[in-house]
Parts: structure tokens; sequence; C-alpha cells
């Protein structure tokens, strides 16, 4: 609601995303981002590619410096093209040294964008909690009614519907709430007041400071008699509930204001450029000696992973396997990956004419030669 704090009169309204509270324009390109415009569908291709980017990144990093040992090139040609190269060298030159530059960027930003992601945020979440990481609950439960409303702590009196069966509510216990919260050090300058959603539950004022230093804050306060029921601190978070608070707001661009929102317009940029760089790559490693036939490049050799040490190949099985369990879109993948293959395999192998016996020598020939 656009109100005029002069007159109190209202001037507009808009339906507004999230807890930043956006607006329209913003909450359509976060959609964008979030699923492509396509809902559930959308979202979980996102998952998918948030799951191959880290593996797509440090291959690709094994991949150049394979090569620029088998160069013997000097260390600083890791993080430079190649130099004098033409052709498609340079093209591989550009596309490995900019690689180096962007790596811990697409690391960081797979890890942090499946940490909300369906099915391996479902994961992330229930390790967190397993291992006692996860953000500390506020208690919302008033006095005396804990045990009538089940004590349902972690859920309840978060939301800012209406209170079951409630009728209006007194502006006044804004305030109150309000109040009640400054007096306890809920200092920051953007906050949300959440009325409860069922009887027996406080009031909430939460912080929603994402930026440096981050302001996340919390208390729950019974505005009726101003009593403070519970707080919750951000500086008595778990360390990796912090790093996890602060990954995925440096995520949004939102932790150090414009300058991380110009670090992800330039990783961006490098990004977008790396792939068209990968698929000129791809292109020009096409054979060529069949004009008419439209193909991609040269597949790597088959067999690569009969012919690795055993260790190697039960360390690429038990990394598969785990991987896939904890990031299920990218084992599903996998697997399909690998059918493909294996049926292109056998399609090949039926393709390739099989050498024929010669036939056995008759006695007459024997006695000739």
């Amino acid at each position: 609601m656009f109100v005029d704090p002069g007159t109190g009169e209202v001037k507009g309204s808009l339906v507004v995303y999230g807890t930043s509270g956006v607006l329209p324009l913003r909450t359509t390109i976060d959609q964008l981002h979030r699923n492509l415009l396509l809902g559930e569908p959308g979202r979980l291709y996102s998952e998918l590619a948030a799951s191959w980017l880290w593996v797509v990144a440090l291959g690709g990093l094994a991949l150049w410096v394979a090569r620029w040992r088998a160069r013997r090139a000097p260390a600083r040609d890791l993080v430079r093209p190649e130099p004098g190269a033409t052709g498609r060298r340079r093209a591989v030159g550009r596309h490995g040294a900019l690689g180096v530059w962007l790596l811990l960027g697409a690391l960081f930003l797979s890890a942090t964008g499946m940490t909300w992601s369906t099915y391996a945020g479902e994961n992330v979440s229930s390790l967190r909690s397993a291992l006692g990481w996860s953000n500390p609950a506020l208690e919302t439960a008033l006095p005396g009614t804990h045990a009538e409303h089940g004590g349902d702590a972690e859920h309840a009196g978060h939301g800012a519907g209406a209170p079951t069966g409630s009728g209006d509510v007194d502006p006044g216990h804004f305030d109150a709430a309000l109040a009640t919260a400054r007096a306890a050090g809920i200092d920051a300058g953007r906050l949300e007041i959440a009325r409860p959603t069922e009887p027996g539950a406080a009031w909430t004022v939460t912080e929603i400071g994402r930026g440096w230093p981050t302001q996340v804050d919390s208390a729950a306060v019974d505005p009726a008699t101003g009593t403070l029921v519970d707080e919750v601190r951000f500086a008595d978070y778990p360390l990796v509930a912090k790093l996890a608070r602060w990954g995925i707001d440096a995520h949004m661009g939102v932790l150090f204001g414009w300058v991380n929102q110009l670090v992800l317009v330039a990783f961006g940029a490098g990004l977008i450029t790396l792939i068209v760089l990968g698929y000129r790559m791809w292109w020009r490693r096409r054979p060529t000696r069949d004009p008419g036939a439209w193909r991609g490049g040269t597949p790597v050799p088959r067999g690569r992973l009969r012919r690795a040490s055993l260790p190697t190949a039960l360390v690429a099985l038990v990394l598969a396997l785990a991987i896939g369990w904890f990031a299920p879109l990218f084992g599903i993948s996998l697997l399909v990956f690998l059918a493909i293959d294996a049926l292109l395999g056998w399609r090949a192998r039926r393709a390739t004419p099989q050498p024929q016996a010669e036939p056995a020598a008759e006695p007459d020939d024997l006695l000739v030669s």
C-alpha cells in the first residue's frame, strides 16, 4: 500500500513478492530466474542446471590443467589464452582461461542455488537439521497455551494472514508490538510485523535487512501485555546457518548492494561468453570430410572407464551414487545419459561390419602351396 505520510491518504496498491516486497516487474524477473515462467517444470530445470554446473566447471578445469601440463607451459598460461594461437586453438585458450577466472563464481552459484531447490534443497535442509545447523526457531506460543496448541513453535505465528476466527485487529497492537521489540534491541530500519495465524500465538517482529552487516534478528511479542515472549539473534546462529544466509543474499545480489550486483553482472556476461566459446569449439571440431553430413564434434573415445584402474573406477562409481542420491535430478539425468550412450554404442557395434573368417584350405590348395 502506498500511503501519503502527511495526510494518511492511500495513493494505490500493488501485490508484492517475498520478504523484500519487490514490485511486479522485479517479481517477473525473479520468477524468470527461478522457473523460466514455466511453474514447477521450469523450477526443476533450474535445479537440474544448478546440479550440473559445478560438475561441468570442475571437469573443464581438469581438462584445461591437463592441456597446460601437456604443453609444459608456464603457470601464467593457466589464467590467460595461449599466446599466438589461431583458429580453434585460440577459442580453446580463451575458453579455458576465462573458465579459470569464473570457476569460483560457478561453484558458489551452484551451491547456493541448490540450497532452495525442490529436491536437493530438501536434502540440504535435512542434513542441516540432523547436524544442528538449522536456524534457531522462534518460540511464538504464549505462556499457558503451549500444550493446548501443540507447541509447534517453529511454524506458529510466522504468517501474515488473519487469525483463525478473529475479527478486526486493533491497529494499536502494531505499535505496541513494535515498541516492545525496539526495547528488546530489534533496531533495524526495515522490519516485518506479522500478526498470529492462530489463537494463543504471539506476534512476530523480524528484521529483514539482507545487506552487510546482516540484520535478521526476530522477536515474539504479546502486544496486549507488552511482554517479550522470545527472541532470536543472528549472532546466535550456528556458523553454517550464517554462511547459508550470507551465501543466499550474495547470490541474490543484496549482501553488498550495488557492488554485489556489478560482480554478478560481470559473472553473467563472462558465463555467456564461456558458453558461446564452448559451442564454437564444439562446432569447429566437427568432421568436415563429408560436407553434406550435419554432425557435431568428434565424441570422446569410448571405453575410458573400462581402461581406468580399479580404484579410480570404484571412486567414480561411489561419488556418482552419493551425489546422485543427494541431488536426485543429477542422478536421474546421469542415468539417462548413460542409457543413451549405451544405446548409441550398441547401435554403432551393429552397424560395423564384422570381419569374415577365411574359409578352411582344401587339401588340393595345400598341395599347390
